[in-house]
């Protein structure tokens, strides 16, 4: 079958294709997805034996090409390359949606400044499926990769992220995930509300939503296994419920003690919170009147 979007001869320049493999299940990989991949002519790989196994599953024979940090530079020129000779080629990671915490965004970058259409073929992400499951909001959120491996950077880091009200996610390696958890109760405080996802879409998938202390307890206990793809999911920090009578009557002493007239710093005030212009006007006057009291004694 033919799917809108999918390769063909005719172009004078190849198309890069961005193609999302699956995060586990193998049932995952979409017919678009599949389609394509069996028709270009090149699919560059992080590992080209992990690959090769979803690939066989799939019976797509298409040649591979390894590229990572390390070759990103020296193969990047070859697929470009290839592409303004004409070639189709598809960029696949290990799982799950290419670029995220990858160096693909380098090809993509020299595809367009060589003139080169850049196609997306979506589909699975740890990253959305995690926050699926997760039970945390997730109308904001920010993705933080995986963290420093290095213990002192690490926490340096979750320290900047202390008070982001937004859900925070992380990647992290097994033999990193109880040291990081750690670190994370350390840093939000053991009752912060978390998430660890294990082997989304796998069969050993699991979910476990409790307080950073209690994830830690379940690691280092062995009930949940320190092994598999990991997610970490965060709550955002309580936002603080703002003091607008405070705010105001601080900003109104400062415009006025700086000389500013009574109607211009109750509108500046007015601006900038909630409270009611008659009231701030009010309060201005107040305010004025204690200062030019306080100037003369």
């Amino acid at each position: 079958m033919w799917y809108q979007g999918s390769p063909r001869m005719s172009n004078p320049t190849g198309t890069l294709y961005i193609v999302a493999t699956p995060i586990g299940n193998l049932g995952d990989l979409s017919p678009r997805a599949g389609d394509i991949l069996s028709r270009v002519e090149l699919i560059a790989v992080e590992d080209t034996r992990h690959s090769a196994r979803l690939l066989d599953t799939a019976k797509i024979r298409t040649p591979l090409t390894a590229f990572h940090d390390h070759n990103a530079t020296t193969r990047t020129r070859e697929i470009v390359k290839r592409l303004e000779a004409g070639d189709n080629v598809a960029l696949i990671c290990d799982a799950g949606t290419p670029l995220i915490s990858d160096p693909g965004y380098r090809l993509v970058r020299a595809a367009q400044a060589a003139g080169i259409a850049v196609r997306t073929v979506p589909g699975p992400s740890a990253v959305v499926a995690a926050l699926a499951v997760a039970g945390l909001p997730s109308d904001r959120f920010a993705f933080e990769g995986f963290l420093p491996a290095r213990a002192a950077a690490r926490r340096k880091r979750l320290a900047e992220l202390v008070h982001d009200p937004r859900t925070l996610v992380f990647y992290e390696a097994p033999h990193r995930l109880g040291a990081t958890l750690a670190d994370c109760a350390t840093a939000f405080g053991g009752e912060r509300e978390a998430v660890l996802a294990r082997e989304l879409t796998k069969l050993h998938e699991t979910v476990r939503r409790a307080p950073l202390d209690a994830l830690v307890r379940l690691v280092e206990n062995g009930e949940e296994p320190a092994r598999g793809e990991c997610v970490i999911l965060v709550s955002g920090a309580a936002v603080q419920p703002r003091n607008d009578e405070e705010e105001s009557e601080t900003l109104l002493r400062a415009l006025l003690a700086e000389g500013v007239g009574v109607k211009t710093a109750a509108a500046v005030a007015r601006r900038l919170t909630d409270r009611p212009r008659r009231e701030l006007y009010q309060r201005a006057l107040e305010l004025e009147r204690q200062i030019n009291t306080e100037q003369n004694l």
